[in-house]
């Protein structure tokens, strides 16, 4: 038995949902629509990346079979397939959970578009029991806009920004020094309990620095606020077996440190990579890595930044090397995604999407695993791999 490495590339779908269409996302398709615009020029950016999307290692591996794009040239060099999400929503939380082995069979709670977004009365509880003198924002946004229109006015006022996307969550947005970062996660803390009736999934804290709307820019000091998994993921099955769990980036706060031997986070996906790959350095046998790299959701995805997604896209294919260089005999990485956000799609929330199943690592024989009808699958997986013992929900494809 070696180690598991398994990694979400955050929003990277590869179109195809059968359920796609109720969630008004028939025709998404994350992979397929930038790997489409870099050979037509469409994703290209002066001094960032130009012309077809370059991917050697990523398609060695097996992901442009899986998303369907035949690929005769390249031998393949893992197992390589596709899973279907069966969770009932296109969020983090569900397709992180899912991935471990746990799918959301339950309804979240939502915000809706209204403006305000949020009751008067979930708000004026949050008020009361912080002290807070007010909120601006009650709506749905995109972070990056909503900040760089009120940063300067919360500032001013002290009023932190509230505001909500499809998912189920609450994000409070708030500078790190003329607010103070410690307060505004100890107002998270206060919202997660009042949100908590209300069944919404994730309460989001969101620091920004700089002195006005140009120069304003979200940190890495991002906290969410989890409710926990509805039962025992893989990741609890390994810490009960006497495993460590070291997650990587956000992974810690998705399963509110349920499972969760250490968090190591990083600011973007390239230090991201490196605490990954520290990690699998410290790593014994029959642990597991688990890493989010998030910047291909919250930079590009959200923002809809074909060349930047594009550009993310190699940046992290180039260091997959250095992942495999670290892969001992016996050890099994896997690559996936938890949703899709396609940046050519209208608006800014995430698409309803497949995702891709990469599966490498010494000795791993290539080869299709074809689609998968859960994520649970991966999570199955795994717990197959490190010999701990099965879950609910899910088939080993090992």
């Amino acid at each position: 038995m070696g180690r598991a490495i398994l990694i979400v590339l955050d929003s990277v779908g590869i179109g195809g949902a059968r359920d796609a269409d109720a969630f008004g996302d028939a025709g998404a398709d994350t992979f397929g629509h930038i790997l489409a615009a870099a050979k037509t020029g469409a994703a290209d950016r002066d001094g960032l990346r130009s012309g077809p999307l370059k991917l050697p290692n990523l398609r060695r591996l097996g992901l442009h079979r899986a998303a369907g794009h035949i690929d005769e040239e390249i031998p393949a060099g893992g197992r390589y397939g596709t899973a279907g999400e069966v969770s009932r929503g296109k969020d983090t939380p569900s397709g992180h959970w899912e991935i471990a082995g746990v799918p959301v069979l339950f309804d979240w709670g939502y915000f809706p578009r209204s403006v305000p977004a949020f009751p008067a009365s979930l708000i004026q509880q949050i008020v009361d029991d912080s002290a807070i003198p007010g909120i601006l924002g009650d709506r749905h946004a995109s972070g990056t806009e909503i900040i760089a229109e009120l940063g300067e006015a919360s500032v001013a006022s002290g009023k932190p920004i509230f505001y909500t996307s499809s998912d189920s969550v609450l994000q409070i947005a708030a500078h790190e020094t003329h607010f103070g970062l410690e307060r505004l996660y100890d107002l998270c803390a206060v919202a997660r309990r009042h949100v908590d009736p209300l069944n919404i999934g994730r309460v989001i804290a969101r620091p920004f620095t700089g002195e006005d709307a140009a120069s304003f820019r979200r940190t890495a000091n991002r906290r969410d606020y989890s409710v926990p998994p509805p039962e025992p993921t893989v990741l609890d099955r390994a810490v009960a077996a006497g495993r460590k769990v070291i997650a990587i980036g956000k992974i810690g706060d998705i399963f509110a440190g349920h499972g969760i031997s250490e968090v190591r986070k990083g600011d973007g996906n390239m230090a991201l990579f490196d605490k990954m790959l520290g990690a699998v350095e410290d790593a014994a046998d029959g642990d597991l890595v688990f890493a989010n790299f998030v910047d291909f959701d919250m930079l590009f995805g959200h923002r809809r930044d074909v060349p930047g997604y594009a550009a993310a896209l190699e940046a992290f294919d180039a260091r997959l090397p250095e992942l495999e260089a670290r892969l001992r005999p016996g050890d099994l990485a896997i690559i996936t995604a938890d949703h899709g956000c396609d940046p050519t799609w209208p608006g800014s929330d995430h698409t309803r999407e497949n995702v891709p199943v990469l599966v490498f690592g010494p000795g791993v024989a290539p080869g299709p695993i074809g689609r998968r009808e859960t994520f649970a699958d991966i999570g199955e997986s795994v717990a197959a791999h490190l010999g701990l013992p099965p879950g609910r929900h899910g088939t080993s494809f090992l």
